[in-house]
């Protein structure tokens, strides 16, 4: 497939990614970068260099995006980077929530994002980092550290809320 073919084919599909606002899964994808190739057998879309992917309120940065298809639907997305970092507008009023990693996969059929190598999600002043974490988007859960995670430690911030002048 040519390259013009594939990024328009990029920018049709749709995916219920992170913790937001419904309309940003109605939206395109956009992504830019340095180099990309298509794999029409494999299904697989690479993506490198300065790669910086947006729909509506969600951006991915990082050295190199694959994104998986299975029948032209994306299954995943494996982000890189030193970090690669993802960012989402939850809702309207919230404050953005921010994650990175080394590795960052997305699995928007599953309300999946996972985190992995050096890994922290924050929102305002709460904040997680962890050589693991996992988010489930549709249930707002958040995990981090692995059963086997050889004495390494998950590090929590929570800030308490400044009190009001009476």
């Amino acid at each position: 497939m040519k390259l013009s073919k594939m990024v328009g084919v990029g920018l049709l599909f749709s995916v219920r990614m992170a913790f937001g606002l419904e309309s940003d899964s109605e939206q395109p994808i956009y992504i830019d970068s340095d180099n990309a190739v298509y794999d029409e057998k494999a299904q697989i879309s690479t993506y490198t260099g300065n790669v910086v992917a947006t729909q509506g309120t969600i951006r991915i940065d990082g050295d190199k995006l694959v994104v998986y298809l299975k029948d032209g639907a994306i299954i995943k997305l494996i982000a890189t980077g030193k970090p690669s970092r993802f960012k989402q507008l939850p809702a309207v009023g919230k404050e953005e929530m921010h994650g990175e990693g080394l590795i960052n996969e997305f699995y928007p059929d599953q309300n999946l994002l996972k985190f992995m190598k050096n890994a922290s999600v924050w929102q305002g002043d709460a904040k997680q980092s962890s050589e693991y974490i996992e988010y489930d988007t549709k249930n707002s859960l958040l995990k981090a550290g692995e059963a086997q995670s050889d004495g390494k430690r998950v590090h929590s911030v929570i800030k308490p809320k400044p009190k009001q002048a009476q």
